[in-house]
């Protein structure tokens, strides 16, 4: 960012200074093991014969079972990489929710979220996500902030980090309920 600065000196004398700023940008990384563990004996020596499953492992945390979509020859009993992409939308949209919240003196008790996606597959077998939509129910414990909780969730769309990280529309249904504490 460029910044122009302009002041009076003692003697009157109008300067100006130019002032070259540069805002620096947090890099973050991030690593994950994917493992295959899907070999039935023969490898891929077919479509049909191996599993699809795998591990997915985060250095400190739980090791994830994972499998592709069943439509895909998947196990529906594990996770599969679309679930996984739909819950860190919704993931991280609650987390900055949360924060926004917190920094506007919204006292949250309760969120859950049950949101939806739709990929459209193409001819060709590939596809894509085109929308997806979170759903979440909210509780907060003043009334009168009801439309302050629920303007907040486009402003936690902005800064969601895997928002604006897709190519898509991400819609927000929002639902706010009162409890006291």
């Amino acid at each position: 960012m460029l910044y122009l600065i302009r002041s009076l000196t003692s003697n009157s004398i109008l300067s100006t200074i130019i002032i070259n700023i540069f805002k620096m940008s947090k890099h973050h990384h991030y690593k994950t093991t994917i493992q295959w563990t899907g070999n039935k004996g023969t490898g891929t020596n077919n479509y049909r014969s191996y599993e699809r499953s795998h591990t997915i492992a985060v250095d400190h945390k739980a090791i994830i079972e994972a499998s592709s979509d069943p439509a895909f020859r998947g196990d529906k009993t594990k996770h599969n990489p679309e679930d996984l992409f739909l819950s860190s939308l919704s993931s991280c949209h609650m987390l900055w929710y949360l924060h926004f919240c917190s920094e506007a003196g919204i006292i949250v008790i309760d969120y859950i979220d049950h949101a939806t996606g739709i990929m459209e597959e193409t001819a060709t077998g590939s596809g894509h996500f085109s929308e997806v939509t979170l759903n979440p129910t909210v509780t907060i414990t003043e009334k009168s902030m009801i439309e302050r909780a629920k303007e907040l969730h486009f402003k936690a769309n902005e800064f969601c980090f895997i928002a604006n990280s897709v190519n898509f529309p991400v819609k927000h249904i929002p639902t706010v309920l009162i409890k006291s504490i």
